[in-house]
């Protein structure tokens, strides 16, 4: 398996990425923050920590078909590396973040999940699929407390078990929303035959029991390993739908995008946020529907908020990530939030912190802001957010950006 080694210059200079082939997974790659600008989520302390390193774990996919998202996972979990020890790190003691690639592979997030809690460590970040995380649930049900990045796991209340952003549950209902509210009642779906795509049904099937009056015309499915749905793609055509939910994660989505384009499917197209990355959207420019919707956290909608905390802790994000040059996608926006949230609850309850006495501090977390929107861990166990931190924006190409098209 192979490991990334990324090491933070400077803030300015942003971060310098080499890989490294040929090495055991077991072996870890770490980071070291050196400057940084700008003002971290919670600041605890004056100066740089010059204290022991602290370690956070983190299991992400570097490489393998979720390297789209693991990749810049990595660069925003830098940058924040920077912001916080800049200003104190975790009680004086300067965070260090120690990667582990699980090359896209849920069987190998078994056996790193198992290799860090041999550790005995509090927390575990990541890892960055839905099939991934589930397979390192079982594991740490006595702990450690394990943050994941996909919005599409829905952990049991109570557990050791975090998850990030907006469910993909609320994701649907707010894209559903949006499809009645003007006035597309007739929708057909293509989902994937993973874990990616079986959650996505239940999403879809909720949000259309919570919009009420939208008839699903056509429920299509593929093999993410498959290299063309045109057949599907046919059938939708055919079924009268006014928009599709195309509901899978990296290449499988692309292999949908281009068999519509392929096909003359001319209707808006809805994708999941785990799709919601700088690099597709160049790279799927030449076969982009004329309008691709993303349900969304609150995150792209900084230019359209007013004065508050949440504008606040945006500003702060995109500085972070600007000063590393790093671009300011769903990648980045899943990792931060978690990472944060962890590091303010060791500042609060010390680095000699239990996984318990962590899980405990997330639990009790109740008007804490993010850049997803403002967290409140018991109306909404295990994440924090629900659907009033949804939105739905459209990817302009002119902009390059994701423009709101609805409010929370």
């Amino acid at each position: 398996m192979k490991v990334r080694t990324v090491v933070a210059v400077t803030a300015l200079v942003g971060l310098v990425i080499s890989a490294c082939g040929g090495t055991p997974a077991a072996s870890p790659t770490t980071s070291t923050a050196a400057s940084a600008s700008g003002a971290a989520a919670s600041p605890a302390g004056s100066g740089a920590a010059t204290g022991a390193p602290y370690e956070i774990n983190v299991i992400l996919a570097l490489t393998g078909g979720a390297s789209f998202l693991g990749k810049p996972e990595q660069a925003a979990l830098q940058a924040l590396e920077t912001q916080v020890n800049a200003q104190g790190g975790i009680q004086g003691r300067p965070v260090k973040f120690t990667f582990y690639d699980d090359e896209s592979k849920p069987q190998t997030d078994v056996q790193l999940a198992n290799q860090i809690k041999a550790k005995n460590v509090p927390v575990i970040l990541g890892p960055s699929l839905v099939a991934s995380c589930n397979a390192i649930i079982p594991i740490i049900k006595d702990g450690p407390v394990m943050y994941c990045f996909s919005p599409g796991i829905h952990p049991d209340k109570g557990t050791y078990a975090f998850t990030s952003s907006v469910s993909t549950i609320d994701l649907s209902r707010a894209l559903f929303a949006y499809f009645k509210d003007k006035g597309m009642t007739k929708i057909a779906t293509l989902t994937s035959t993973d874990a990616t795509g079986q959650d996505a049904d239940n999403a879809i099937k909720a949000g259309q029991t919570s919009a009420g009056g939208i008839t699903i015309v056509d429920q299509e499915h593929f093999n993410p390993t498959d290299v063309s749905v045109s057949a599907q793609i046919t059938h939708i055509k055919g079924s009268g739908a006014q928009a599709l939910v195309a509901w899978s994660t990296g290449a499988p989505v692309a292999t949908i995008l281009r068999g519509a384009a392929q096909e003359g499917l001319d209707i808006p197209i809805a994708t999941t946020n785990g799709n919601q990355t700088f690099g597709q959207m160049t790279q799927y420019a030449s076969f982009l529907p004329k309008e691709l919707l993303i349900p969304s956290a609150e995150f792209p909608a900084y230019d359209t908020l007013p004065a508050g905390p949440l504008k606040d802790k945006l500003k702060s994000y995109l500085d972070a990530l600007k000063a590393a040059n790093v671009p300011p996608d769903n990648g980045p926006s899943l990792a931060w939030d978690p990472a944060v949230i962890v590091i303010d609850m060791l500042r609060k309850l010390g680095p000699s912190a239990t996984a318990t006495q962590l899980r405990d501090a997330i639990e009790g977390l109740k008007g804490y802001t993010g850049i997803d929107g403002t967290y409140d861990f018991s109306a909404s166990p295990q994440r924090g957010l629900g659907v009033s931190n949804a939105i739905v924006t459209r990817w302009d190409a002119s902009k390059k950006a994701w423009v709101p098209v609805s409010t929370p």
